[in-house]
């Protein structure tokens, strides 16, 4: 499964409106044909089930695959 993540620039770190998730296409089509028409997101994979206890990864992001570029009307 993945998720479609839109990041605003223009907005600070935890402000509600800097980070976006679609769940669908359909979804992230929707929001950005109202809301950015110009902007981009980006497709990452949702881990949905994890093995054993590990320890936390800490702070080392994880830069994205690709930016989603099939079928969004805005690209």
């Amino acid at each position: 499964m993945t998720v479609f993540i839109y990041v605003n620039a223009a907005k600070q770190v935890g402000d509600k409106d800097h980070i976006k998730v679609f769940a669908t296409v359909n979804a992230a089509e929707m929001w950005f044909e109202q809301n950015d028409p110009e902007g981009v997101a980006f497709e990452y994979d949702v881990i949905e089930e994890i093995g054993p206890q590990r320890e936390p990864v800490g702070r080392r992001g994880r830069q994205p695959r690709r930016p989603y570029s099939r079928g969004l009307s805005c690209l």
